[in-house]
């Protein structure tokens, strides 16, 4: 095995240059970030020189810059897609996050490429194609298992073939590119960056008779994503990519969860050292916090690990998609124009600014946000807060009701600040030259940096003291990127040397070592497809493939796939179809799944997978479950409104007709219930 099958990459998202800066200080070993265009949130582009500013920056500490080029693509979407890529290329970007297989069909920049979580890769098949097409890293699907992990590393190549997955963040209810819901409502694609999220909608969930199952409820939201616990078990099942979600997170989140995960892996490493397969950081240096870090401290839906460790019944954020924060304490009084708080725990305080929420008696919430806050009695933990809006219009809020914090703003005031150091080790070397002195530094990959100058030998009156004072100034390497780890003066032991010969000295080495670094950085070497082109794993594809483009058709049909449907944006499925498909199920979550009724006297039986109904206002979709796979079908259709719409906006792009196939493959609404 490679050094490189040893290293283990965490992967931060940035919403702009700055934010990515912030990733790398606070210790991530890689950050995506959006380009120009073409990227899956459509609100989080960057131009090409914030880009190159952030690769700059990254590059001093080895980090790597991915850009996402991930939405599918019209066919005159692609020379301006390719122009992207160049463009990024010259910017100095290590790889290219994409979905379309168009691209790998054109001239594309000797870049790595990496397939997007879009591509929905869930078997070894599938993993194991796109690493023979010349993929280098690739995001699995959140929905599997530990063991499902595993599968794929054992038939996929780990010198070919990076394994990605979340660890961090918002979850997709549906397997990723499989979920048309936002296109058939509304005409903005989650395929192409602009999901409305229908999943975070309140749904009436009505069973096949028309009897109400659930009430408002947000049946397909998720609870947010947390693997902090199962990094080792990542790892071992062959994990080296560990990916934060959140290119639409601002700074503080960005911070805290690249902190957070940087002291996890930091950690994992250190207690692995002396194993027999010691684990590495991808990128140079160690990082320091002037915090600690807390996941609870930002926006979140409570933490679920998702399938990671199989199926849970709790993964779902139902009551509400909005953020319930921390219990901190119990409503005393409600007065006219303020509510009196009893804390949990008295050491905790209230600030101005403060936001809280609580649960309505549907169990909604309700936000309840501090425009001052007045300690009653601080040290009974017994407080007073004045709301910003009145408090008349709370609704439900009582004496007893339980209260949460969901935003502490002291603890965003930290994250303002400056708060980490990242710093390279440097080993620092003064010698005697014949001429005068030089100074040597050697950093922990190994890059050096000399400087030297002449100078008169000029004994010290106290040699100690001199060396002890030389060791000082050469140690002062605050306004860097590097840190001594030791300085050695023997070879210029006892020599007198002024300050204001060694300052400058020192500078001049570490700039050396510094345009040393920049020469020896190597890029990341894309990967080489099989030769002779290896077959898909499947020779019909239906829409849920995501065939856009006359270039990305060519490349099924290279790779032996008969029948090729276009995609749904298209606007050729105009029926019923399956409009997303999950691993979660509704029906398990209410524990009305037929494998849950086994063994339970009297209603083995009674329980059938039957069609469920969801409705919103007007909108109306249909719940099938496929139970062999254990996977639910959201099923619907798209608007004739929204088809014409699509259509209009189709023809104005002057866009090539989607009519790839000869006869229409089988779609996936049909379970054969």
């Amino acid at each position: 095995m490679s050094l490189q099958d040893f290293q283990l990459e965490l992967l931060a998202p940035a919403r702009t240059a700055e934010i990515g800066i912030e990733a790398v200080n606070h210790g991530a070993d890689a950050v995506y970030i959006g380009g120009p265009g073409f990227g899956a949130r459509s609100s989080a582009d960057n131009s090409v020189a914030e880009i190159a500013r952030l690769v700059q920056h990254a590059h001093r500490f080895n980090s790597r810059i991915f850009v996402t080029m991930n939405t599918i693509l019209r066919d005159d979407e692609l020379e301006p897609a390719r122009q992207q890529a160049w463009q990024l290329y010259e910017a100095g970007v290590d790889a290219l996050i994409v979905q379309d297989m168009g691209l790998l069909a054109i001239d594309m920049p000797p870049l790595q490429l990496h397939a997007s979580t879009q591509t929905d890769i869930r078997t070894p098949e599938k993993a194991r194609f796109l690493q023979d097409v010349g993929l280098s890293q690739i995001v699995l699907a959140r929905e599997l298992t530990a063991r499902q992990i595993a599968a794929i590393r054992a038939a996929t190549d780990p010198e070919k073939c990076t394994l990605e997955f979340f660890i961090h963040g918002a979850l997709c209810v549906a397997y990723s590119g499989q979920c048309y819901i936002s296109a058939a409502h509304t005409g903005r694609s989650a395929n192409r960056g602009e999901c409305s999220q229908a999943c975070r909608l309140p749904y009436q969930v009505v069973d096949d008779k028309g009897r109400f199952v659930a009430h408002d409820k947000h049946v397909l939201s998720m609870k947010d994503n947390n693997q902090s616990e199962n990094l080792a078990a990542l790892v071992d099942a062959g994990i080296r990519s560990f990916k934060i979600e959140g290119r639409y997170k601002d700074m503080g989140y960005v911070k805290n969860i690249t902190a957070h995960y940087r002291k996890l892996l930091d950690r994992l490493i250190e207690d692995r050292q002396d194993s027999d397969q010691p684990l590495a950081r991808s990128s140079s240096g160690t990082t320091t916090f002037s915090f600690e870090p807390d996941p609870n401290q930002n926006f979140n839906r409570e933490f679920t690990d998702y399938f990671v460790q199989g199926r849970q019944i709790d993964i779902g954020a139902f009551d509400s998609p909005k953020n319930p924060g921390q219990a901190i304490a119990y409503v005393r009084k409600v007065n006219a124009d303020s509510v009196e708080l009893e804390l949990n725990d008295p050491s905790q305080a209230l600030s101005n600014g403060d936001g809280l929420c609580y649960y309505d008696l549907q169990k909604e919430l309700v936000g309840l946000a501090i425009n001052r806050a007045e300690a009653l009695n601080a040290a009974k933990g017994l407080w007073r807060v004045f709301p910003k809006d009145p408090v008349p219009g709370l609704k439900d809020l009582r004496k007893g009701v339980e209260v949460n914090r969901n935003r502490d703003v002291n603890w965003t005031r930290v994250l303002d600040k400056k708060s980490s150091e990242r710093r390279i080790g440097v080993w620092a070397t003064l010698q005697q030259t014949a001429r005068g002195i030089a100074l040597t530094c050697t950093d922990e990959d190994g890059f050096v940096g000399t400087a030297q100058t002449d100078l008169p030998a000029e004994r010290a009156n106290d040699a100690a003291a001199a060396d002890a004072s030389n060791r000082t100034q050469i140690s002062k390497l605050g306004a860097t990127i590097f840190e001594a780890i030791s300085v050695d003066v023997t070879g210029a032991s006892g020599l007198f040397v002024p300050a204001s010969v060694l300052n400058p000295l020192r500078r001049e080495a570490v700039e050396a070592l510094e345009r040393a670094r920049a020469a020896g950085f190597v890029r990341l070497a894309p990967g080489v497809p099989v030769s002779p082109p290896v077959a898909y794993p499947e020779d019909t594809l239906s829409y849920l493939a995501n065939v856009f483009n006359q270039a990305a058709h060519g490349f099924y049909a290279k790779h032996g796939v008969k029948v090729i449907a276009p995609a749904y944006e298209a606007v050729e499925e105009l029926g019923e179809v399956s409009l997303m498909i999950t691993k979660h199920c509704v029906r398990f979550s209410l524990s009305l799944c037929p494998k849950q009724a086994k063994g339970v006297t009297g209603v083995q039986g009674q329980v059938k997978a039957e069609p469920l109904q969801l409705i919103n206002g007007k909108e109306k979709l249909t719940l099938r479950f496929d139970c062999k796979p254990c996977e639910m079908h959201v099923v619907g259709k798209m608007k004739t409104s929204v088809a014409n719409q699509s259509r209009q906006e189709l023809e104005a792009a002057r866009a090539v007709p989607m009519t790839f196939h000869k006869t229409r493959p089988r779609t996936g609404q049909e379970f054969g219930h």
